[in-house]
């Protein structure tokens, strides 16, 4: 046994004294720091212990790989690099690969033996809720991050339709109800095998012609179909059915993005738009992803991954649907302006200290440690290796360049991120691998990169770097300007994902909603999500989609608000304190509801 040494166990010691006197467990945990763990509890306190030996062995066994394939010197570097906040490699406290969306046909086939589990191929809508809830905590415990079944509601319809015939939802709406409260309860506890977090988990909705374009050819291993009209319908009820839980309880997940394709500037899919907008006047939040053609799923709160292949193959499952991003390494773009330092160089090394990491998990993977993988629930060659951007608002600043809807900034901007994609490009031929680029959340990395930048000098004008293209305290950006920063003259080169937050101060109309998927459309925004503050009382659980400053139950003023922290909802209590500080600068615009 290795022994540690007094200092050591001195500072172990004072890591868990710190950690029961933190204000929250996101404030406790010093290096994973997210308010996706409510509140203090040993599970997060025995997992965030020893995390800063784990980032030493993962950053060794990179550096060995990269020694390995490109030479001692790189090695070197990309020790430096982190050491010196040039760059963050995301998750760097786990070994494993970083999220993914799965295709579920394995688990049509073979239930979860192929996982370790005894559980054989669900036949019945109830065995498949079970044994779906362990199929997404045994995936989700191979991945350092989110885990998206895109699928779900589609497989859900399928064994309903099998119980309770076609018209289930009009003969047996409490039991499907039942069935969805028993699936998103379940995935909302907190789990110990992820240090007492929820798993990170995303579903997705599809307007008819997505649908059409993913799910055309499927077919269930009974040779049956799954049919728009019930899918459809399905959708709104789950639409409705969610909505109404979470004015029961904060439930964090799934986090909901509704694909949908557009046309010449406007939604595609009449009905599927007035379904959403609908929901979004009643107080519903969810993302929505909008696209010329179906390329994208997400498997993020907001990374996207291009499709590559469409085709669904009966021996393979729904090919189209498995994506994800296996490693994601953030380039500090307000350093490297002020340091001067060449884009296009620092991306060349990021790509290969990528392929460094992707050999680890092939190596991990031929020794049948990634299971999930030889059991077909997602392929390596369909996963990205993503390059993460933060910093680059505070870059432009720091060059004297007003940040918003104006010509100088988005040309400074697309010319940093078209360098990127442009060598992105290159290296996916080159090392025969897929590469994108991400806006990332930087939950953390915000709050850390602001820190560490004014620690050695730099220029920094805010505690916590921008997640947007636009500045979120900023009351003169008009969310039409959002809508053009975050649409297609700039998000080309985004290929793995950006999001726009729309905070707003009040619920959308429905005619207001509907007109703003058209916004979105015609700008070519494809992310976004409206946030409205949620009322929470503290003293009898009134939960109110409004943003109230006391209960409309009690007239209690003990209450908190919730919102998302960055992609996901929770109490704003929960928020870590650099968090919340920065969520007390955003911008909530105000609108004539009309």
């Amino acid at each position: 046994m290795l022994t540690l040494d007094d200092k050591h166990i001195k500072q172990k010691l004072q890591f868990i004294d710190s950690y029961l006197n933190a204000e929250t467990a996101a404030d406790g945990a010093k290096l994973d720091a997210n308010a996706n763990v409510t509140n203090k509890n040993i599970a997060t306190l025995e997992a965030e212990l020893m995390k800063d030996y784990f980032i030493q062995v993962n950053r060794a066994l990179v550096s060995n790989k990269i020694k390995e394939l490109f030479g001692q010197e790189l090695a070197l570097e990309y020790q430096r690099q982190i050491e010196s906040h040039e760059i963050y490699v995301h998750d760097e406290t786990s070994l494993k690969p970083y999220c993914t969306s799965i295709t579920m046909y394995p688990f049509l086939l073979n239930g979860l033996t192929e996982l370790g589990g005894e559980s054989r191929a669900p036949q019945h809508i109830e065995s498949f809720c079970g044994s779906f809830v362990n199929l997404v905590f045994a995936i989700s415990a191979q991945f350092a991050g989110a885990i998206a079944t895109v699928e779900f509601l589609i497989y859900f319809d399928h064994f309903a339709r099998r119980d309770y015939g076609e018209n289930y939802l009009s003969t047996h709406a409490k039991e499907v109800a039942n069935h969805l409260q028993h699936v998103v309860y379940a995935l909302n506890q907190p789990a110990a095998a992820r240090g007492y977090q929820s798993v990170f988990w995303n579903i997705s909705l599809y307007d008819k012609f997505y649908f059409d374009s993913m799910f055309g050819e499927f077919v269930f291993p009974d040779m049956s179909k799954p049919e728009w009209k019930n899918i459809e319908s399905l959708q709104a009820f789950f639409l409705d059915w969610f909505n109404n839980e979470r004015k029961r309880a904060v439930l964090t997940f799934p986090v909901v993005t509704a694909a949908m394709l557009t046309k010449n500037g406007a939604v595609k899919d009449v009905n599927f738009a007035a379904t959403c907008a609908k929901a979004m006047s009643e107080g519903n939040s969810f993302f929505v992803y909008q696209s010329e053609s179906a390329d994208s799923l997400a498997s993020c709160c907001r990374l996207r991954n291009e499709i590559t292949d469409n085709t669904f193959s009966y021996s393979l499952g729904a090919g189209g649907v498995s994506t994800g991003s296996i490693n994601v390494i953030t380039i500090n773009m307000n350093r490297l302006i002020q340091d001067g330092r060449d884009l296009s160089s620092e991306v060349q090394k990021i790509h290969k200290y990528q392929v460094a990491y992707r050999r680890l998990i092939e190596e991990y993977k031929a020794a049948g440690a990634l299971p999930v993988y030889d059991a077909g629930f997602i392929s390596l060659d369909k996963q990205f290796l993503t390059l993460g951007v933060n910093g680059l608002a505070e870059a432009a600043e720091f060059l004297g360049i007003e940040v918003g809807n104006n010509r100088k900034y988005k040309d400074f901007v697309r010319a940093q991120l078209q360098v990127i994609y442009e060598q992105n490009r290159t290296a996916s031929k080159h090392f025969n691998c897929q590469f994108n680029t991400e806006f990332v959340p930087a939950e953390n990395l915000g709050v850390k990169n602001a820190k560490w930048d004014k620690q050695d000098g730099y220029v920094v004008n805010r505690d916590c770097y921008n997640s947007y293209l636009y500045l979120v305290e900023n009351t003169s950006t008009t969310h039409i300007d959002k809508f053009i920063l975050h649409g297609k003259e700039l998000n080309q080169y985004l290929d793995g994902g950006s999001a726009l937050h729309l905070n707003l101060e009040e619920t959308l109309t429905y005619k207001n909603a509907l007109n703003l998927l058209n916004i979105a459309a015609k700008a070519g925004c494809n992310y976004f999500c409206v946030n409205v503050k949620i009322t929470i009382c503290n003293t009898c659980e009134t939960i109110d989609k409004r943003t109230l400053p006391a209960c409309p139950s009690c007239g209690s003023e003990d209450i908190d608000h919730g919102t998302r922290v960055i992609g996901y909802l929770k109490r704003v209590s929960a928020f870590s304190k650099g968090r919340r500080n920065e969520h007390a600068l955003r911008h909530y615009h105000t609108h004539t509801r009309g």
